[in-house]
């Protein structure tokens, strides 16, 4: 494994503040900032502020929804996005939970680890555009394009392309199509160990690399703050919202954290905030965050190192104000300053 870098995944509360942190993360010296995307926020709009306030570090997507756009769409977006980064543009690409597939994007939420891999092996051929036309009739897409008059090649003859995994068979695109994982906020030591390297390296004797080859990142919930005690309330509480969700119950049972899981998703259904911020163990918070002082921060992120390659520090927003999020962030960027 290469030396352990950080990035952050900027939580700004607008488009700008988020060039802000790109700007503070590439002065800190951190390798890299990442945009997240929900109903609320595109991460490709995200990243373009970010390049433009930026001038050395990567600028990526962590992630995209690949199901919401067309390859074509996502193709050019990509293009220009690297344009406007002079060639430091990660694409970063997720489905979501099946029910976002459905209900937020209106697809078919069949089969979407076998979506995943042919998206970013369309992409791939879109990339190279200029070198002639792309048909294409696959499962989950149909493509017939040529380009109109001459097409310029792009700046970098390979786009670099990350997909997200939570779930084994997910986690194994990344082994057989993709530069690099990125790795779920409740991705454990022992879950990355034992699951998470086993399940890549699955897919790269699949496409006959090495697992070497890929790149591994993942999303680590951390938070800094004089108090000690309230940097794990804000961690306990972004942990708690995601733990909500249904669909990550079987992993939070395989890591060790089913109960809580069982605990939060109650007080979810009674809206008891404060219940499900409670529910979140000492245990769990020590499993799935870093959090306390600058010096608890950097400590907590040494046990990635020499097992993933990237660490991107994912700072709390959940019951928190506007103000406090992006000082969180700030505060994380100086805490892992270079």
């Amino acid at each position: 494994m290469r030396p352990l870098t950080i990035g952050v995944e900027a939580q700004g509360t607008s488009v700008r503040s988020m060039g802000d942190l790109a700007a503070a993360a590439e002065a800190a010296g951190l390798d890299a900032a990442w945009a997240p995307e929900l109903y609320n926020r595109s991460a490709t709009i995200s990243v373009a502020e970010m390049a433009n306030r930026t001038s050395r570090c990567t600028v990526g997507t962590a992630i995209a929804y690949g199901v919401g756009r067309s390859p074509l769409t996502l193709s050019a977006e990509a293009r220009d996005l690297d344009e406007l980064s002079d060639g430091r543009f990660v694409l970063g690409l997720g489905n979501g939970t099946r029910r976002m597939i459905s209900d937020w994007h209106g697809q078919d939420p069949d089969a979407p680890a076998v979506r995943m891999e042919e998206l970013v092996t369309l992409l791939r051929r879109l990339w190279r555009l200029d070198l002639g036309p792309v048909r294409h009739e696959g499962r989950f897409y149909r493509l017939d394009m040529a380009a109109t008059g001459e097409l310029a090649p792009p700046a970098r003859a390979s786009l670099p392309i990350y997909t997200a995994g939570v779930n084994p068979r997910m986690i194994e695109v990344a082994g057989r199509v993709a530069d690099g994982l990125l790795g779920h906020t409740f991705f454990t030591v022992p879950y990355i160990e034992d699951v998470v390297l086993p399940a890549v390296e699955k897919g790269t004797v699949h496409s006959g690399r090495a697992l070497s080859e890929v790149r591994i990142a993942s999303l680590v919930f951390a938070a800094v703050h004089d108090d000690a005690e309230q940097a794990r309330r804000e961690v306990a509480a972004q942990i708690a919202f995601y733990a909500s969700a249904k669909t990550y119950a079987p992993l939070l049972e395989r890591i060790g954290f089913g109960a809580e899981g069982a605990a939060i998703r109650d007080a979810f259904a009674r809206r008891d905030t404060e219940a499900m911020i409670a529910a979140v163990s000492e245990p769990m918070v020590d499993a799935l965050a870093v959090a306390g002082s600058a010096r608890d921060v950097r400590d907590g992120l040494r046990r990635y190192e020499g097992l993933i390659d990237h660490a991107i520090l994912y700072s709390p927003s959940f019951t928190l104000a506007p103000e406090r999020v992006q000082q969180s962030a700030l505060g994380l960027i100086e805490a892992c300053a270079a």
